[in-house]
């Protein structure tokens, strides 16, 4: 614990919805939603102006549209978003080097590490100066909080929202944990905060006053020991610069149940592919490929395979996960698929090929030892797909169904929300699209709201396009990451966390 309130937390504003809106002006101001537009599509990300309706993130998308039907819906653009986050996390190295990144937008800072405060006043004058720089750099707002330890930082970024700036003073942490519900403490769960509720401890300070001990008989050791630190408002971790992942992975949910076999085995290579990429864009190897089915009734199976040593190769890849898929029965139908990656090294084993080849003549010997032992879920094996990288499908807030009609091309589907640009018009981003037709509005960050045109879906003037920087850079001065320009199967990439054939405005070519 410090003296002095030098460890920073920032969390951007409704950070995909805030995006969307500053990149389209004829939104701003008005409900935005995004995520996923697939009927088993999830709300990622809802603006305040969404939130006065009653929608939040992990909603279904169909009950966000029951509350909100006048919204805009969106499918997310990743891209973009980690556009922006290299722009902030860029900010936030100027202030120090220890810089903790949570996610796309929230990290913590160590202020006194970087010599930018070393009391009140000096890391007051910080937080306000990195609003400041975030607003100038992004065009959005971002809600600071400062205090002494990480756990009050992220408690005072969240009183603070939306754009505002909380400094708790040390010394002061008892009295303003005391009439908080529990759930605000880091670890507190909806079932752990039942189980709280029915020994009678509503607030942080009733954990306190029931003592350590109490603690530890209701929760076990280690978590009614920490539980207990933190309702004292004690929290001594320390602010790490780099957070080492546990695992790659990716997932899909499908608006329509999956039943051919042909069809699963597809996907699942698919996602193995996908996969490799981001563990390869994050230069890193694995060792145990990991299997994520969720059937027609919600039930989840994992299965896993642990190599002769970490490998980055696709082919291995696939060929693990779908020795895996032989072991789940699909006929009732696949809602979800996933695969993941654990056991991460910087290294890569070489003859892999020779190796996975020498495993499946093993399983071929010894069938039915093999499949006793594919049977057999370790424990864990559900988290290994979630941690580590950031997942799409309904862990993204999407729905990883078959996007437009089935017979419009793949290269030729506009999801939702993504820029494009048109030979003639310019830059725009996509309203809506089905039917074999494109409406697109064409305006541009930091310009009036623009025109509403629709387009066949195979009209050659029309192609996706980048992201456009939020705002626009100064003279000498870069206001946007460096970046090649994005192929059609980046872009599409990009949606899949969203892909839903949502419809479009029907209206004929003008």
């Amino acid at each position: 614990m410090r003296s002095a309130p030098t460890i920073l937390h920032l969390d951007m504003d409704a950070f995909f919805a805030a995006a969307e809106q500053a990149a389209k002006p004829s939104l701003r101001g008005k409900p935005v939603v995004v995520g996923g537009l697939g009927p088993r599509g999830v709300v990622s990300t809802a603006s305040y102006e969404a939130r006065r309706f009653g929608v939040h993130s992990a909603m279904p998308m169909a009950q966000a549209r029951r509350l909100a039907p006048n919204a805009a819906y969106l499918v997310p653009r990743f891209s973009l978003y980690r556009a922006v986050s290299e722009q902030v996390m860029e900010l936030l190295g100027r202030l120090s080097p220890l810089v903790e990144p949570l996610s796309l937008d929230e990290a913590f800072v160590d202020l006194e590490a970087g010599g930018s405060a070393d009391d009140t006043a000096s890391a007051l004058a910080a937080g306000e100066r990195l609003r400041g720089d975030i607003r100038a750099v992004t065009g959005l707002s971002g809600s600071v909080g400062l205090a002494g330890s990480k756990m009050l930082a992220k408690i005072g970024s969240e009183q603070a929202k939306p754009d505002g700036l909380v400094l708790i003073e040390p010394g002061t942490e008892r009295a303003l944990l005391g009439p908080m519900p529990v759930r605000t403490l880091p670890g507190v769960g909806p079932a752990t905060g039942d189980h709280l509720r029915r020994a009678g401890m509503t607030t942080v300070a009733d954990l306190a006053e029931a003592g350590e001990d109490e603690l530890v008989r209701l929760l076990g050791k280690a978590h009614g020991a920490s539980l207990y630190r933190m309702a004292l408002g004690l929290d001594d971790r320390a602010v790490v610069s780099e957070r080492d992942a546990k695992s790659v992975s990716v997932e899909d949910t499908f608006d329509v149940d999956l039943h051919d076999r042909v069809r699963v085995r597809t996907e699942v290579d698919r996602l193995a592919d996908r996969c490799v990429e981001r563990l390869r864009a994050a230069g890193r190897s694995g060792r145990t490929v990991v299997l994520k089915v969720r059937r027609y009734d919600f039930s989840t199976l994992t299965r896993s395979e642990t190599l002769r040593g970490p490998t980055d190769d696709p082919g291995v890849v696939r060929e693990a996960a779908g020795r895996l898929l032989e072991s789940v029965d699909t006929t009732g139908g696949v809602r979800l698929l996933g695969v993941g990656v654990t056991g991460l090294a910087d290294f890569t084993q070489e003859d892999l090929f020779a190796q996975a080849q020498a495993q499946a003549d093993e399983t071929a010997a010894a069938p039915h030892a093999s499949a006793d032992s594919r049977a057999r879920e370790p424990a864990g094996a559900e988290r290994a797909v979630g941690d580590g990288a950031a997942t799409s499908g309904a862990a993204a807030g999407g729905s990883g169904g078959p996007a437009e009609a089935p017979d419009v091309p793949a290269e030729r589907r506009f999801p939702a929300g993504h820029d494009v640009h048109h030979r003639e018009f310019g830059a725009g981003w996509v309203q809506g699209s089905g039917l074999r037709r494109v409406t697109v509005r064409f305006e541009e960050p930091g310009s009036a709201p623009g025109r509403v045109r629709t387009f066949w879906a195979d009209d050659p003037d029309l192609e996706l396009s980048e992201p456009l920087p939020l705002v626009p850079a100064v003279a000498g001065q870069s206001s946007w990451p460096a970046s090649r320009p994005k192929s059609r199967s980046e872009s599409r990439s990009d949606s899949e966390a969203g892909r839903s054939g949502d419809s479009g405005s029907g209206r004929a070519r003008p």
